[in-house]
């Protein structure tokens, strides 16, 4: 008779544990949910499953089923709040990328003039192409004036100067005038140019004199002549 009891609770277990298995195996704890926390303004630590309106103007730590911290999301911004941030992030990419840009560019710098001597040599070479335009063009010049003196020679025959002399000689007065000038002016440029190559040199040469004393240990020298 026990027997029998016994074989109707087993099959009667065994039922439900097919038709509910929810009930025969134990469920693993769910997963996903976050907890948020804070402190607000009056001090009191605050915990809810969803972001806490009291705490809206500070920082949130986001929590996992596990108490372990996942992320944080900052304070609620109004409009304007967001824009200055905003505002101040491009501020400092674009400080960061400065930087960034002018280590690369002391790095190249020190890379083509490793010393004072290269950097010398360097400022000469461009001056000698300037001085090499410039001495053409005072040729030129040369040309122009003896030219001039032709031309001075025929209008000595007109006793009443280029008023009397013919078109082709006033012409040609004319342009001797103009290519002289025309010559005169392209000298000029060229020294503001020969200027601006030495204030350049004379800039990165002050520059390379405390890269190359950061890369030595040693203190820059400042009174170095430029060398010109």
């Amino acid at each position: 008779m026990r027997g029998g009891t016994t074989g109707k609770a087993g099959t009667m277990a065994l039922t439900l544990a097919l038709l509910c298995p929810a009930l025969a195996w134990p469920q693993p704890a769910q997963r996903g949910n976050e907890v948020y926390t804070c402190t607000d303004r009056h001090g009191r630590r605050i915990t809810s499953d969803r972001p806490i309106a009291e705490c809206a103007d500070r920082e949130q730590r986001v929590l996992d089923h596990t108490g372990t911290e996942r992320r944080r999301i900052g304070p609620t911004l109004t409009e304007n709040e967001r824009a200055e941030r905003e505002r101040q992030q491009r501020e400092r990419a674009r400080e960061l990328a400065r930087l960034a840009e002018q280590r690369h560019r002391e790095r190249v710098l020190v890379a083509r003039y490793p010393d004072a001597l290269a950097h010398q040599q360097e400022r000469q070479s461009a001056l000698e192409q300037v001085n090499a335009v410039i001495e053409v063009a005072t040729r030129r010049i040369t040309q122009l004036r003896a030219e001039r003196r032709k031309l001075d020679s025929e209008l000595e025959f007109y006793p009443d100067g280029l008023t009397q002399a013919p078109d082709k000689l006033r012409r040609a007065y004319a342009d001797n005038d103009r290519d002289t000038a025309e010559q005169q002016r392209f000298i000029a440029t060229q020294e503001q140019e020969k200027q601006r190559i030495n204030e350049r040199f004379d800039a990165e040469l002050a520059e390379l004199r405390r890269l190359w004393a950061e890369r030595s240990g040693e203190p820059a020298s400042p009174t170095e002549g430029s060398g010109r």
